[in-house]
């Protein structure tokens, strides 16, 4: 049975309509009307009175979009799903936290779980988390996914590679390539995004595990946590890397001070690495990532911690630190992220899509000179925590939530 949802006008409420077809793939069709500019869409009061660095970081001007598109379930079949990477035809690779991987048809049928993945630990917010594949797939057919992975002295982010089999059934000769080391005893803070750069390397998030005692190593230039990581599809540290050649550094890190890195993508025009990170309670963050540079976590932050404590000295700035381009507080709890690349829903061009988990929606922030000018929630009626948005080969967005939905949103 197939449910469609239609909006009729901005106050008039929903005609719906019912259809035969397969039940796994019900469509919920939202016609958006025209609107333009309001007051901040945030409206809770914050955990904190701490001050912005400067105007326009946090609690932007409201914006609605103009133009019609509408909004699809193509399939609500996935198990816990995490990532998404888009296949040269237009298909997506879709990660279930678990360890199984499934491929979904542009109308949302799913293929039976892909095996010969290795195993992952997916207790608390570990499992089978982000996935790219290689710029040559179509000759080469190399996928690359974090996962969180057993060893004796506890779990860790690791990054396997693998090829898609002809039959598309299996990922043969899998093998992991880099360990964010130290290994810890905990199931939190992860990181898990993967995406290769114009050059061909991988970049790579990891988390700094949460634990007090594993919170400083993300200001530790000897461990992998907490970390932007550049790798080569070995494993091996990107060459032309910030701290390449230094005895007091690990050559794989980009960029530092992280707290948990669950979102990369690259801006379609000016081709810059964006980021979003967990804040503690409040202080979730939008960050442009440049390399060597020191994003502040656990010295500065824009949150408490979650028993109402102050978070260290409770500071926001600190010289040698970056500031985030923008901020939650309360927390959008941020995880996947995509540009819109193209003009098929003009005012999205270059905006920026935030999947939200507790936040149960999708955030558009529009950015112009580095800076957020507008926000918008979209889909926030679905009461959905978003994992993961992406923009797919049709310029549509495509959205996995952790109850096993799988969004098209777009024209």
């Amino acid at each position: 049975m197939q449910y469609t949802f239609r909006s009729i006008g901005a106050l008039a409420g929903l005609t719906l309509m019912v259809s035969s077809c397969d039940s796994s793939a019900p469509q919920e069709k939202q016609d958006v009307q025209a609107d333009s500019t309001y007051a901040p869409v945030e409206t809770k009061a914050p955990n904190t009175d701490y001050k912005p660095a400067f105007e326009g970081q946090t609690r932007i001007a409201g914006v609605k979009t103009n133009t019609p598109y509408d909004v699809t379930v193509l399939s609500e079949g996935l198990n816990r799903p995490w990532g998404i990477a888009v296949l040269p035809d237009g298909r997506l690779l879709i990660t279930e936290k678990s360890g199984t991987l499934r491929i979904a048809a542009q109308e949302g049928k799913l293929s039976e779980p892909i095996t010969g993945l290795p195993a992952v630990n997916d207790a608390g917010q570990g499992g089978l988390l982000g996935i790219t594949i290689d710029p040559a797939f179509e000759s080469n057919r190399m996928v690359y996914w974090v996962f969180s992975q057993d060893t004796p002295n506890g779990t860790l982010t690791a990054v396997a590679k693998g090829k898609l089999g002809a039959d598309e059934k299996t990922i043969e000769n899998a093998q992991v390539i880099y360990q964010a080391t130290p290994a810890h005893k905990g199931n939190l803070h992860y990181g898990g995004r993967i995406l290769f750069d114009k050059d061909g390397y991988l970049f790579v998030s990891t988390g700094e595990r949460s634990d007090i005692v594993t919170r400083p190593q993300a200001q530790d230039l000897n461990s992998a946590l907490g970390k932007i990581l550049r790798i080569t599809t070995d494993g091996k540290p990107a060459p032309g890397n910030p701290f390449e050649g230094r005895s007091d550094a690990r050559p794989e890190i980009y960029s530092y001070g992280h707290r948990n890195v669950q979102g990369l993508a690259f801006h379609p025009v000016t081709g810059d690495l964006w980021e979003t990170e967990f804040g503690p309670r409040g202080g979730d963050e939008v960050n442009l990532i440049q390399p060597g540079k020191d994003y502040g976590w656990p010295t500065i932050t824009y949150g408490i911690e979650y028993n109402g404590n102050l978070v260290g000295d409770a500071i926001q700035q600190q010289e040698g630190m970056e500031q985030p381009v923008y901020y939650y507080d309360p927390v959008l709890s941020p995880s996947g992220m995509t540009f819109f690349a193209g003009n098929s829903i003009p005012e999205w061009e270059n905006n920026l899509f935030i999947a939200g988990l507790s936040s149960v929606h999708i955030a558009r922030l529009v950015i112009k000179d580095n800076k957020v000018v507008g926000e918008e929630r979209l889909l926030e009626d679905q009461a959905q925590r978003f994992r993961d948005v992406q923009q797919g080969k049709d310029g549509a967005l495509y959205a996995v939530t952790d109850a096993g939905r799988l969004y098209r949103i777009g024209k």
